[in-house]
């Protein structure tokens, strides 16, 4: 199917139904965690190099302000991913909190052995619900790919590493467009059953809408537990916040975001950032949920790190907040 064609299919906007208010504020989680990822996604598609002190500095920042879940680095080859060759090295300087998670990408085991040595203590694998995507992005099927995190997941389970897992395109495909619903959920439970402790779902290239979010979730979380799955949104359309409060309408309670936006998937054209984690946590504060985070120092991390990068911060919320700070 061809890209125009893609964008033009109606059915692919799944109707709504509507829901009594009151049934929605039932189905609403009292608490959220977010994931910060931008340290990691954010970052990795960055061009100009950014020093180890810088990636230190935001880490610390993000903790500082109160997340408790950050992804740090990835452990990868450098031929692939330049830019996170010095994640040893900044796992080595950052200051840990206690009850903070710091995480990493390691989709083989020469990626986990490295990522053991630097002393991490939960990471992340990731594969396609695309069969043109896994073959373009990771040159390996679907099924070859789930083969290749068998070991990692068994060597992280011998050493009391949790391991985390993600499936991208879950809303639609650069290559494919539209992704059905059963066929994330039967990567999702792929990953569940191999030992991933929790599984998030991305919209890869941001193409979602709010129905098509619930019924993806409502699919997904007929084969693996709701409380064991996460959203992953970007916001090319817009509708990363909308696709997130459509999330929690579904009974989803973990969010990946990254502050001020940062990151995006080259592997797209056009596809813009991770939803930021500002415009996130607007949400969250708005609807009462608890998360732990401070909004003021959060925006401030994410300017601090734009300043570095030379970009405009990608948050609207952060954008208003440090308008009005003057």
């Amino acid at each position: 199917m061809g890209r125009a064609a893609f964008r033009e299919r109606s059915e692919y906007h799944h109707a709504l139904t509507p829901m009594n208010p009151r049934d929605d504020a039932m189905t609403i989680p009292k608490k959220v965690r977010l994931v910060e990822v931008g340290p990691r996604d954010g970052l990795q598609n960055e061009k100009q190099p950014i020093s180890v002190a810088d990636k230190v500095r935001l880490v610390d920042d993000l903790t500082a302000a109160g997340l408790g879940y950050v992804e740090v680095g990835s452990f990868v080859s450098p031929k692939w991913v330049p830019q996170m060759a010095g994640s040893a090295e900044v796992f080595a300087q950052i200051q840990r909190k206690p009850g903070v998670t710091y995480a990493a990408l390691a989709p083989n085991m020469k990626g986990f052995e490295a990522a053991l040595e630097a002393g991490v203590k939960e990471v992340a694998v990731f594969a396609a619900a695309s069969e043109a995507f896994s073959q373009k992005n990771i040159n390996c099927s679907i099924a070859e790919s789930l083969a290749r995190f068998v070991p990692v997941v068994e060597a992280a389970r011998a050493q009391g590493i949790s391991v985390r897992g993600y499936v991208s395109c879950v809303l639609g495909c650069p290559y494919e467009g539209e992704v059905p619903a059963e066929q994330v959920a039967a990567v999702a439970a792929e990953l569940f059953a191999m030992g991933c402790y929790e599984v998030s779902l991305g919209d890869t290239i941001g193409t979602g809408n709010a129905g098509a979010t619930r019924h993806l979730f409502e699919v997904v979380g007929a084969q693996v537990p709701r409380d064991k799955l996460a959203g992953h949104f970007h916001d090319t359309y817009g509708q990363a916040v909308a696709n997130i409060y459509a999330s929690l309408l579904e009974g989803i309670s973990v969010f990946d975001s990254s502050v001020a936006g940062l990151g995006g998937c080259p592997y797209a054209k056009g596809a813009t950032g991770n939803v930021a984690t500002e415009d996130v946590l607007y949400l969250m504060n708005g609807l009462g949920i608890e998360t732990g985070i401070d909004l003021d120092k959060l925006a401030a991390a994410g300017q601090r790190i734009c300043a570095v990068l030379g970009k405009d911060n990608g948050s609207r919320v952060a954008r208003a907040i440090l308008a009005r700070a003057g």
